[in-house]
C-alpha cells in the first residue's frame, strides 16, 4: 500500500470473521430470532452460507485497500470451523483465531483441534465468560498455547458488543475480569507464549503498558476506534497513546488492527488513516511504521512471506 512512507505490506491484526455460522449461533441466543432476519435490523449484509465465499469476499476488499494479509477472528465459541474453511481457502492471505470460552466442559478438546486444524490464536475475554486469567481451570490452556506456538489475544477494559445491543441480546459482561494487570503473572510464567492485548487495553491503557514494560511477550493492538481515550483525565488524542505506547513497549511490540467485521463497509480504512496520521505527527520514520503496519504481525505469526 502506498503512504507517506513509501510502499507498505499492511497486515491487519484484528478482523472479526462474522460468517453464516456466527450469525445461526446468535440465534440460539434469543427466542423468535432469525437469521434471515437480522439483516434489516443490522443494516449489513447478511453473509453467504458458505465461509469461503465470505473469504472471497474479503480477499476482494483487501486487494481493494492493497492490505496483504490479515488475522480473521471466530467472535463466538462453537464457529471455529468457519474460519478454518476462510484459511484453508486463501492460505496466504489469512490467519486464524478463534474466541474460546476456557469454563466450557469441551474448552480444552475444542481448542486442540482448532489449533490442529492450522489456527494460530486463542481469544480469551474473561469479562464476557466471566473467570479470572489465574483459574487453574485455565492452566491446561497456557499449555497448550506453549506447546503449540499459538498466540493468545487476551481482551482488557471496556467491553460491548455492538451487534448484540441492535439484536436486543443481553450482555452480562463483568468489568472486574478486565484489567490487563491480571496477565502479568501469567506472561512471566509462561515467557514462550505471545499475548496480545487489544486496543490499547481498551481504557487500562496504563495497566496495559506497565504489563507490556514487564513482560518482553506481550503485544498491544492498534484497532478500533480507540474511543476509550474518552475515559482519560484529561482525554487523550490518539497520537498521545502511540507516543506512549511507542516509548514504553516499542514499535516491534504494536500491531496494527481495524477491528473491520461487516459488509457492506468492509475494511476500515478510516482507522488505518487515523493511525497513519497519529504517527506521522509525531514523526515516527520507515522503519518503525513498517513494523507497526505489518512486519510485527509477520513475525509473530511466522509469515513466510517475508
Amino acid at each position: 500500500m502506498r503512504t507517506r512512507w513509501g510502499e507498505l505490506e499492511v497486515r491487519d491484526a484484528h478482523i472479526h470473521f462474522f460468517s453464516h455460522g456466527f450469525f445461526t449461533l446468535l440465534a440460539r441466543q434469543k427466542e423468535g430470532l432469525r437469521v434471515e432476519e437480522m439483516g434489516p435490523v443490522l443494516g449489513w449484509e447478511m453473509p453467504p452460507q458458505e465461509p469461503e465465499q465470505l473469504a472471497a469476499r474479503w480477499v476482494q476488499e483487501l486487494d481493494r485497500h492493497g492490505v496483504a494479509q490479515a488475522v480473521l477472528i471466530a467472535s463466538l465459541p462453537g464457529d471455529e470451523d468457519s474460519v478454518v474453511a476462510a484459511v484453508r481457502a486463501f492460505p496466504t492471505r489469512f490467519y486464524g483465531y478463534f474466541l474460546l470460552n476456557p469454563l466450557a466442559p469441551d474448552a480444552f478438546s475444542r481448542a486442540e483441534r482448532a489449533l490442529e486444524a492450522g489456527l494460530r490464536g486463542i481469544c480469551l475475554f474473561p469479562a464476557m465468560h466471566h473467570f479470572s486469567l489465574h483459574d487453574d481451570r485455565l492452566r491446561p490452556v497456557w499449555e497448550l498455547a506453549a506447546a503449540r506456538g499459538a498466540v493468545v489475544f487476551v481482551h482488557c477494559g471496556v467491553l460491548t458488543v455492538g451487534v448484540r445491543n441492535k439484536l436486543g441480546l443481553a450482555s452480562p459482561f463483568d468489568l472486574r475480569f478486565s484489567n490487563p494487570v491480571d496477565l502479568h503473572g501469567i506472561a512471566l510464567r509462561y515467557p514462550k507464549v505471545r499475548f496480545v492485548i487489544p486496543h490499547f487495553g481498551a481504557g487500562y491503557f496504563r495497566e496495559a503498558l506497565m504489563v507490556a514494560d514487564l513482560c518482553p511477550n506481550v503485544f498491544l493492538d492498534t484497532s478500533s476506534s480507540n474511543s476509550w481515550t474518552r475515559y482519560q483525565a484529561p482525554p487523550v488524542e490518539l497520537r498521545a497513546v502511540f507516543e506512549r505506547a511507542l516509548e514504553v513497549a516499542g514499535a516491534r511490540r504494536l500491531l496494527f488492527g481495524t477491528d473491520s467485521s461487516f459488509f457492506p463497509r468492509g475494511w476500515h480504512r478510516a482507522i488505518f488513516d487515523q493511525q497513519v496520521e497519529a504517527l506521522a505527527a509525531i514523526g515516527v520514520g520507515e522503519q518503525d511504521a513498517r513494523s507497526i503496519f505489518g512486519g510485527n504481525l509477520a513475525r509473530l505469526l511466522g509469515n513466510t512471506l517475508s
